[in-house]
């Protein structure tokens, strides 16, 4: 005990910010149960990987072979009272170098502080930033380092909602620290299923669902991948939905709402950033900016940081969508400019915005050269569906 105590607190040095231990028991609860129903649903969406994955995630032995425990790392990312954007709004976490690189080097110098202590190997664990097949937000509530809430992520209650979770996983039999209790007060939490440990201390709160701006939140912890605007808006690389278009509002990549308005953020503490690197620059970006970006200027601006994964052709089509919603109609040189843009993806969100931007004869006056050249299906469809929301029969 004395020197997983020693182990806790060399750990937090390295810059996590939380540290807990779990034992990595193999069971059908609440959250293994919970991954099957969810898939079942379809609620993934297009990330074919989860349903690929899902018995390792149910079980860690298929991951580590001889696994006994893991050891849960939190990392607190909220930048206090700056904004996550003027007109366009950035998901908290992308204000960020990318987390999964600037946390891997603290976790080999975790793993290594576990080789010193213990006299393992490295065949004896294994480590993972959020990309790993394990049920991370699960057995970070298993081991006492927050609750899962209505909006399904994992609350600290010293951090609010704004950890990055990391984890290792070992063949060590480390001492579990317990799960966070039961208040009275929660028992019947609303919106929860009886006797799920969902929304643990959110009570009769149900602000995150309410909130949500395209009612992705189907019940208490449920999340529907597929309404989601973070899904939406990064994950998937094709067209977004018209029916979702207009609850994006200015969110150019990711959502944090269902987060802010969770009533726990009040303990949030500034980050220390000893494992971040701040990149606060990129929420003074400008609309126009972003939407005159080139290959070359992108991969400049973006270098190492989360917003490299939506490439350039998913930003652009994020900015049209973005653009629409705010009635940018400073941006419409830019926007039908770029329904002649050489990526099928960006012209059809071009052409929704520039319909949504001006009047209907204006915007058939502005696409005509363009509409006469098209001939991708996908774009296409995006100019017959205008025609017909403008058709009165």
């Amino acid at each position: 005990m004395e020197r997983q105590e020693e182990l806790r607190t060399r750990l937090q040095e390295l810059g996590f910010d939380q540290v807990r231990f779990v034992r990595l028991e193999r069971k059908e609860g609440e959250m293994e149960l919970g991954l099957q129903s969810w898939l079942e649903a379809g609620f993934q969406g297009d990330m074919e990987w989860m349903e690929r994955t899902k018995e390792k995630r149910k079980d860690p032995q298929l991951v580590l072979p001889g696994a006994r425990s893991a050891v849960l790392l939190g990392v607190n990312y909220w930048p206090g009272n700056r904004a996550a954007g003027g007109a366009v709004k950035w998901a908290r976490y992308a204000l960020y170098q990318d987390y999964h690189d600037t946390m891997k080097a603290a976790l080999i110098s975790a793993a290594a502080l576990i080789e010193e202590f213990y006299a393992v190997g490295q065949e004896d664990y294994r480590y993972y930033v959020d990309t790993g097949p394990v049920l991370e937000r699960g057995w970070a509530e298993r081991g006492g380092l927050g609750f899962v809430g209505k909006n399904a992520m994992l609350i600290s209650r010293e951090f609010g909602n704004w950890l990055f979770l990391a984890e290792i996983l070992t063949r060590l039999d480390f001492l579990p620290d317990p799960a966070l209790g039961r208040a009275e007060s929660t028992a019947s939490s609303a919106g929860a299923k009886e006797g799920s440990r969902v929304g643990l201390y959110c009570g009769k709160c149900t602000r995150c669902m309410e909130a949500c701006p395209t009612n992705a939140i189907r019940t208490a912890g449920v999340v529907d991948a597929r309404r989601c605007i973070s899904y939406q808006t990064i994950e998937n690389r094709g067209v977004i939905p018209r029916e979702l278009r207009g609850g994006i509002g200015a969110r150019i990549y990711g959502c944090d709402v269902c987060l802010e308005v969770c009533p726990w953020n009040r303990f949030a503490q500034e980050s220390r950033r000893v494992l971040l690197h701040a990149r606060y620059d990129l929420a003074e970006l400008s609309l126009r900016e972003i939407l005159s970006l080139t290959p070359e200027r992108f991969a400049e601006v973006f270098r190492k940081t989360p917003i490299k994964r939506t490439k350039l052709t998913g930003l652009l089509r994020n900015a049209c969508i973005v653009a629409a919603n705010t009635g940018a109609a400073y941006c419409l040189d830019l926007i039908v400019s770029h329904t002649r843009h050489a990526s099928p993806l960006v012209r059809a969100h071009a052409v929704w915005a520039v319909y949504r931007l001006v009047e209907e004869e204006k915007a058939r006056e502005l696409l005509r050269e363009a509409r006469v050249a098209e001939t991708d299906t996908l774009v296409l469809a995006e100019y017959l569906q205008e025609d017909e929301a403008d058709d009165p029969a």
